[in-house]
This record gives C-alpha cells, sequence and structure tokens, in this order.
C-alpha cells in the first residue's frame, strides 16, 4: 500500500468537530491546555500553579480557570478544605496536548536534558529512566548552517565522509529535509557528484562552504514524498498466547498494525523492526513479521540501490 505526500502528525490545535474550543488566543489556549495537562495527569490544580508557570496575576489565573469550567464543565470540582481544583471522576481530556504519548514524551526530554522542566507542563513528575544509548556527535554550526541552507533553497560544497571510502569527498548538495532513523539525524540532499537524491549523515560533514541558489526541486525526490504502508503481524509461528501478547504491545486490530513509512525510511525502519532481511526468522528471535514484504520489495529494493 502506497501514497504520495506529505504525513500528517496530530493537530496540537483542537478540532472544533470534536467539540473541542475554537476561537480563543494562542496565549490562552495554552494556559487551558496547561489546566487540562494538569488535572489530567496530576489529578489537580490552583492558580499559584498558573501564576509562577506563566507568570499571571492571580485574577488572571481565576479567569483562566473559569474559562476551561466553561468549557468542560464535568471536568473539574472545587476542594474547599485544601482550596484545589481536582480532576472529577467523569474527566476527560479537552486537547491533544494531554495525550498518553506527549506525557511520556516530555517526561523522557525531562530526563535527557533535551527539554527544561520550565518548559513541560509536568509538575510533579514520576521515577523515569531510559536504556542508555550512545550520542552521535553533531556539530552545532553544521546543523545551523544545513538548516539555511533548506530554507533558503542553497547548494552547498560540503566535505563527506562516507563508509565506502578511506578518505573524505567533495560534493555539491542541495538539501531539502533533515530526518532522524532512530540512531543518526541526516540530510536529506539531492548529489550533483552522483546526480540522484540520498541520505546523508549529519556527523560525517566535516566542513561546508560556497552556497549558491539551487536549481533542483525538491518534488521530485521521490522516496521521501512516497509513503507506504507496512502491515506488522505476530511471527506466525508463535505460539496463539505470544501471538495475542504482542498485538496488544502493538495495539493490532485484527491481528495486524499498519506502519506509514517514507520509502526514504524504509531501509531504517525494517533495520530497527529486524525486518530487513528476507526468508524465515526464528520467531523466538523475531516475533513480528512483515505481512505485506512482497508488495513493498521492488521499494526496498529501490532504497537498496541507492544507498
Amino acid at each position: 500500500m502506497k501514497y504520495t505526500g506529505d504525513m500528517h502528525n496530530e493537530s496540537p490545535i483542537p478540532d472544533q468537530s470534536a467539540g473541542e474550543p475554537r476561537g480563543v488566543s494562542w496565549g490562552l489556549e495554552r494556559r487551558l491546555q496547561f489546566i487540562d495537562f494538569r488535572l489530567r495527569w496530576e489529578g489537580r490544580l490552583n492558580r499559584t500553579d498558573l501564576t509562577e508557570h506563566f507568570g499571571l496575576s492571580t485574577p488572571q489565573a481565576s479567569l483562566d480557570i473559569a474559562k476551561y469550567s466553561e468549557l468542560a464543565p464535568g471536568n473539574l470540582t472545587y476542594d474547599r478544605s485544601s482550596r484545589t481544583y481536582v480532576a472529577a471522576a467523569e474527566f476527560r481530556p479537552l486537547f491533544p496536548r494531554s495525550s498518553a504519548r506527549r506525557y511520556l514524551a516530555e517526561l523522557l526530554a525531562t530526563k535527557t536534558g533535551l527539554l527544561e522542566p520550565g518548559a513541560s507542563f509536568i509538575g510533579l513528575a514520576p521515577e523515569v529512566d531510559s536504556a542508555p544509548s550512545p550520542w552521535r556527535a553533531l556539530d552545532e554550526r553544521t546543523v545551523e548552517t544545513l538548516v539555511k541552507a533548506i530554507r533558503q533553497k542553497h547548494a552547498i560544497d560540503v566535505t563527506y565522509q562516507s563508509m565506502s571510502s578511506i578518505e573524505a569527498t567533495r560534493r555539491q548538495l542541495s538539501p531539502h529535509a533533515l530526518g532522524y532513523d532512530g540512531f543518526r539525524w541526516h540530510v536529506r540532499a539531492y548529489c550533483h557528484w552522483r546526480e540522484r537524491f540520498s541520505d546523508f549523515v549529519l556527523a560525517r560533514i566535516l566542513d561546508i562552504n560556497a552556497f549558491e541558489p539551487s536549481q533542483i526541486d525538491p518534488r521530485l525526490d521521490t522516496q521521501w514524498h512516497t509513503v507506504l504502508t507496512l502491515v506488522l503481524a505476530p511471527h506466525p509461528d508463535l505460539p496463539a498466547t505470544t501471538r495475542r501478547v504482542l498485538e496488544l504491545d502493538y495495539g493490532m486490530q485484527d491481528g495486524e498494525v499498519k506502519l506509514p513509512c517514507r520509502q526514504a525510511f524504509l531501509y531504517y525502519t525494517l533495520r530497527r523492526l529486524g525486518l530487513h532481511a528476507k526468508g524465515h526468522s526464528d520467531p523466538a528471535a523475531q516475533q513480528i513479521a512483515l505481512k505485506n514484504r512482497e508488495e513493498l520489495q521492488p521499494y526496498i529494493d529501490a532504497v537498496g540501490a541507492s544507498t
């Protein structure tokens, strides 16, 4: 299965069709999101939380809570003994910003230092840690220069250290996007030397110079703009009980889950999932299978030929 065009992420702006608020200012909307988030994940909120996080006056904090109560009257009650607003038993989140995925992402980002505590809506965080992974080297100036080249549609001359050559080589690139494969950052660019679009690991770019306007149209990068659907399923040779557990782990419906993936990320995705090799694998070691491999094989081969 495939379609062409950009992948869509969950919008942070409430959807009017879902009965969520519209027509409020960005500042007020963000504060309403904060109230919603704190009530869901900490079960309580008071005006001090708002005044300290946003630098509001107490009267303004009271107005914001009143506005939230108007939009979601069943979500909070006032506990006079503790002088605190608490989440009602029938609480239902009003904003996508309060999703479990966002909460866990903020926990991890705060733990790893990618997000300062003051930038997160989390107040009282539970203990959290993650399996360590080596941080790939990144040069601040390289990232800054690449973003500038993408924004201004410039071609650049770079010195690049590839895996296939002992010596670094000079190349002219026309970059148009950044990508992350789960371990490393890449820049997606047209290589004028090889005359094709490809991925270049940021840490292997040794220097950048010679900006000039690019004549390359990023829309011609077919592998970037083609989005495929990977159909994942439990390995068919696993016992029924194990297959059921995997269905729960991956949120499968009817024994499968569909994963959208740009063709440019296909190799990285399959490798992370242990699905990059053809043939039957040991179900105890490789518990999920690519159900539509035959359909995707031409795209897999195309990606392999361009690496």
